[in-house]
């Protein structure tokens, strides 16, 4: 399984310093390592020289010492320090070899047998007088030298790298557990550091989170408090700085937008109750216009009819407007016992009025439905709803309305067999003046302006409800969530 790398700031940091400093500690460590092995080979070098080659000359006779000890033809150990080898080669081959045992041991006999390969390796060793290393399967690792003797002989003297091996072991051992000891120390160390000097970075988080949970479509928006400052020379106080410059742009801007938006609503609730009066002075002239006992050119009589019935249109848009602005500005509805399934019989009833030539069908349940809100504006989500499957879809189209109760939820669908509602306008259908034929007619009912679906939606979310769409070639649905009930 592959291992990720670490995803945070803070544990990237920790990582690399723990990794730099793993990488010091191993370069130090390795560089003592080196260095010790080499002082103590040179020592070893310098004894090598300081030895000579009394023992490996006193070993023609085969290594055994008589019973005097004289050691004047027979493996002299006088002054050889304990493990010390000698070897005499005589024409590439070795006639004797033998090791100085430790103190107190048994000193008869010295000889050492060697394996073939041991003896080619010592017949290999260069006649310089340099030291080298070799490694003896019978002693293990060896630093000898090789000189020629006085009988066209070749003596070579070793000492043992044991000890030098040794010590540079325990060093190893000693360093691993004191860089071990740093490192965990200095892990721990940097969590806390890397933490503490971050601070600044997490509160900027924290803000930033804080910020992304406010509903910033619309309304009046209080930003939360900004991030704490940090000190600005440093990267984490600039970062802190510009973020909380930045918060402050966004403030001035939705302050600017949310005054926009405010006079805007009542630039249009004072346009439509304003209008409200001229519109039905005009409905009136035309009506009564209409009724006049004389005789009245025919063209006249139309275009009285064509005042009277766009001046109605206009009257419901101007209702309509000053609805949405009152939604908007969030003035309470009438918060009553309202019976649903009465509202759902009358609306279809209406509808089929209207439409004769759609199929109407209701899907009712047994019990009567209940919810707590506005009949009248309730009545009129239903109307809209109704309206725009009778409008938007051809003759003979089967529309069916469901009421249905589900834990503790009125659910409401009204559903089409039409041709649906075109994907590139389904994202933007309860938004205001959206249609789904954008070129404009003087032939259309009040649906025509693109705000029945709106005020659904604006309805519905006042009292505390969702209204949802799922469209396509042959099938429309929506759908209207209330909380069923009346409260104790």
């Amino acid at each position: 399984m592959r291992r990720l790398p670490p995803r945070t700031l803070r544990a990237r940091l920790i990582a690399g310093l723990v990794v730099l400093l793993a990488v010091s500690c191993a370069a130090v460590g390795v560089a003592a390592v080196v260095e010790l092995n080499g002082f103590l080979t040179s020592r070893l070098d310098e004894q090598l020289s300081e030895v000579g080659v009394r023992f490996p000359a006193s070993l023609e006779h085969g290594g055994r010492l008589p019973d005097d000890h004289d050691g004047d033809e027979h493996g002299d150990t006088r002054r050889q320090a304990a493990g010390t080898f000698g070897a005499r080669l005589l024409k590439g081959t070795v006639t004797n070899a033998a090791v100085v045992p430790a103190s107190g041991a048994d000193t008869t006999d010295l000889t050492v047998d060697l394996t073939s390969g041991d003896r080619h390796t010592l017949a290999a060793v260069p006649v310089d007088g340099r030291a080298r290393t070799l490694h003896l399967s019978t002693l293990d690792e060896y630093r000898v030298r090789a000189t020629e003797g006085l009988d066209g002989d070749v003596l070579i003297v070793g000492l043992p790298l044991e000890p030098v091996e040794a010590t540079v072991h325990r060093l190893e051992l000693v360093a691993g557990i004191v860089f071990g000891v740093a490192l965990a120390l200095t892990g721990v160390a940097g969590a806390f550091w890397v933490r503490w000097s971050l601070r600044p970075l997490s509160r900027v988080a924290a803000t930033a989170t804080r910020v992304s949970e406010l509903p910033l479509a619309s309304g009046e928006v209080a930003l939360p408090p900004r991030a704490p400052a940090a000190d600005p020379r440093s990267e984490v106080g600039q970062v802190a700085t510009a973020f909380n410059r930045m918060l402050g742009h966004v403030e001035d801007a939705l302050t600017k937008r949310h005054a926009s938006e405010e006079r805007l609503r009542s630039f249009a609730a004072d346009a439509s109750h304003e209008l409200r009066t001229p519109v039905a002075s005009v409905r009136g002239h035309a009506e009564l216009a209409l009724l006049h006992p004389g005789p009245v050119p025919p063209e006249v009589t139309r275009a009285l009819e064509r005042i009277a019935a766009e001046s109605s249109r206009m009257g419901e848009m101007v209702d309509d407007l000053l609805l949405l602005a009152r939604l908007d500005a969030g003035r309470p509805l009438e918060s009553v016992s309202v019976d649903l399934t009465h509202l759902v019989l009358d609306a279809v009833t209406d509808a089929r009025a209207a439409g004769p030539g759609h199929r109407w069908t209701l899907d009712l349940p047994e019990e009567p439905v209940t919810v707590t809100g506005d009949a009248h504006r309730l009545h009129q989500v239903l109307s809209n709803l109704l309206a725009n499957a009778r409008v938007h879809t051809p003759l003979a189209t089967k529309v069916t309305v469901t009421l249905e109760t589900d834990a503790g939820t009125a659910r409401l669908q009204v559903h089409d067999d039409g041709p649906g509602i075109p994907a590139d306008i389904q994202p933007a259908v309860f938004d205001r003046f959206t249609r789904a034929d954008r070129r404009r007619t003087t032939e259309t009912d009040g649906t025509g302006a693109g705000l029945g679906l709106s005020i659904v939606a604006a309805v519905v979310e006042a009292h505390g409800g969702t209204v949802t769409l799922d469209s396509r070639p042959g099938s429309t649905t929506f759908t209207v969530e209330l909380t069923a009930g009346v409260p104790a």
